[in-house]
């Protein structure tokens, strides 16, 4: 899906949010709530140790300036940095989901960590496309006045 979405193949509420050489920032089509950006490489790589050196080299940046700019919007009292890489038992493309995360939050699902992110995906509750967009604007203005 990954790919779909980075290839337009697949619609993407909020579009393309920020870029750097290796390394795209988009909105997540989930259901982990308003704000949750994920963080993938540009090309398809399913392991970390398989990255180049000039992907490696961005990626530590990039999670830090993207979980600033998530905690910001959303008000966030913690940001999860996730790795996620599999679907329907295989490997791939990896994507880092960078996920706000409030007290409100954690009190409605009665959960933290991943229980959190388990009861969150139960829930299907997907975020209003409009919010994301606006969202992803936001978003868009933070990076690039960065």
């Amino acid at each position: 899906m990954a790919c779909e979405l980075s290839s337009g193949r697949r619609p993407l509420p909020g579009g393309l949010i920020h870029a750097t050489a290796s390394w795209l920032v988009e909105h997540c089509i989930g259901p982990l709530g308003l704000g949750t950006l994920v963080v993938k490489p540009q090309r398809h790589v399913t392991a970390v140790g398989d990255l180049s050196d000039d992907e490696a080299g961005e990626l530590g940046p990039l999670l830090r300036q993207t979980s600033a700019v998530v905690r910001d919007l959303v008000d966030a009292d913690q940001v999860y940095n996730c790795l996620w890489s599999h679907a329907r038992g295989k490997p791939v493309h990896i994507h880092y989901v960078v996920q706000p995360v409030t007290k409100e939050q954690t009190d409605r699902f009665g959960a933290q960590g991943p229980a959190l992110q388990v009861a969150m995906f139960a829930s299907g509750q997907i975020p209003d496309p409009a919010e994301v967009d606006r969202l992803a604007d936001l978003a868009r203005r933070r990076f690039a006045s960065a």
